[in-house]
């Protein structure tokens, strides 16, 4: 080989080398997730009034079962698109509370509302949170003294949910990010099954109504040594096994801390499903929701030991709030003359509305016949088809959307972003009961919904992304 023939090919195999180098460098970066997570403790610091229940007159007692988190996860795919989901252990936020965190984080780290999404657990031992979320079952009942301490929490909370975004912001480091889904079936359809002849009913495989019972996992891991860092799942199942007076995150807390008992430096977080019919059944002891955490979190282990798809670093993020149809709204006179005759929380939900209709300068207790109602929906690599819904939303929404878009690549939270009434499917409306419109007392919902609300939010959820054919 001549001398002129050895610099050319010494020259292209430098050449090669360095471009080589930067195709593998333009892989990596191509293929790689940027994920931070953070937590902080939002347990009331002193008895405060709970969430949940109208049988409960007096303050909590102070005892801490559990203590109540703020949890963020904080996404960047490789184009830079930013994600940021929220995890909170409260029994649900309002439409103001909810505005309000989005435009602090917006301004503090410039992201969109889009790319923002708040998630609770629905837990029935935690807080009151603001004045709007089931205002008229704890309106009537707070004194001046007890109202200050709920706003005053209200403040620190929001400050508390902004920070840890920020600081799972500032966490974000290069990871796997995976996903797969398991299955735990102690949710039972309440509205189909006597809490009295469930032990039975489950013993002999006769339990009733439509459930979903599939626990839904995305793990994001260290991509040099696999490390666990963050588990997202998810369960369709009021967190309603407790009822006491202490602070516990109920059954999605202790699987919780399991699972970062078990992956020592993980933080794992959940967001509840469309569980507005489903309890976790029996219920009423604290070692009956340690048991449903566990059984949750045996599901979880089971999903994160087998083989999980990895997740393409590719997001996309919608957000929209539709006009929501209500059916006929009372008049004010006939609120009016309510709030004077009516007892207890008909009587409650009257005033209440009227309060808010003073202050909207409204002439339908502040509503038009329409709620705008928050969608929101997000692409995860080629993989995950994630519907995030407001409200209390009954388990058929669920069922439908896996059968009409992805099975069980669809995902499907409720009690996301602003958490106003029950959301009753078509089927549950007209069979009526509390999660078909006698639940909307004691949200100080004017009225029930119309019979289009169904059709309205499953035909809003397709128009944000393309419905392809389930596997």
């Amino acid at each position: 080989m001549n001398r002129f023939a050895l610099l050319i090919r010494l020259f292209l195999f430098s050449l090669f080398s360095v471009f080589g180098i930067m195709l593998i460098v333009a892989a990596d970066s191509e293929s790689t997730w940027e994920v931070g997570v953070a937590s902080v403790v939002i347990t009331p610091d002193r008895p405060t009034w709970m969430a949940g229940y109208a049988s409960r007159k007096t303050p909590s007692d102070g005892v801490v079962l559990t203590d109540l988190w703020a949890k963020a996860l904080a996404v960047e795919d490789a184009a830079g698109n930013r994600g940021l989901v929220l995890s909170l252990d409260l029994i649900g936020i309002d439409r103001e509370m909810s505005a309000l965190i989005c435009e602090k984080i917006g301004q503090a780290y410039g992201l969109r509302r889009e790319q923002i999404v708040i998630a609770t657990s629905h837990t029935h031992s935690g807080p009151v949170v603001g004045r709007r979320n089931l205002g008229p079952l704890h309106w009537w009942l707070l004194d001046t003294q007890q109202q200050q301490k709920v706003d005053a929490y209200a403040e620190i909370l929001v400050s508390k949910v902004v920070a840890v975004a920020g600081s799972a912001i500032a966490d974000l480091e290069p990871a796997r990010v995976q996903w797969g889904s398991g299955l735990s079936t102690f949710a039972v359809n309440r509205r189909e099954n006597p809490s009295n002849k469930v032990s039975e009913w489950r013993d002999g495989g006769t339990l009733k109504g439509p459930v979903d019972h599939d626990v839904p996992v995305l793990s994001v891991r260290d991509p040099e040594d696999a490390t666990l860092r963050a588990v997202l799942f998810g369960y369709a199942c009021h967190a309603t096994t407790l009822s006491g007076l202490q602070w516990c995150g109920d059954y999605p807390g202790y699987a919780q801390i399991a699972i970062e008992k078990e992956h020592p430096g993980c933080v794992a977080l959940f967001w509840a499903g469309c569980g507005a019919d489903q309890n976790p059944l029996p219920r009423s002891e604290i070692v009956l929701a340690e048991n449903y955490g566990a059984e949750l979190a045996e599901a979880i282990e089971k999903t994160l030991d087998s083989p999980m798809p990895e997740v393409a670093p590719k997001l996309t993020a919608q957000f929209r709030e539709i006009e929501a149809p209500l059916a006929d709204l009372p008049t004010i006179e006939q609120f009016q003359e309510t709030a004077t005759k009516a007892e207890g929380y008909e009587r409650a939900r009257a005033r209440y509305l009227l309060a808010e209709s003073k202050k909207s300068g409204g002439d339908k207790a502040g509503l038009d016949g329409t709620y705008p109602f928050p969608i929101g929906v997000w692409s995860l690599g080629d993989e995950i088809d994630f519907v995030w819904l407001g409200g209390e939303v009954v388990v058929d929404y669920a069922n439908r959307l896996k059968r009409e878009r992805l099975g069980e690549k669809t995902w499907v939270a409720a009690y996301a972003n602003d958490v106003m009434a029950y959301i009753p499917s078509l089927r549950v409306l007209k069979e009526g009961g509390y999660e078909g419109g006698g639940s909307n007392v004691y949200y100080g919902f004017p009225a029930l919904w119309d019979e289009a609300i169904e059709e309205t939010i499953i035909g809003a959820v397709h128009e944000m992304k393309p419905v392809k054919a389930a596997p």
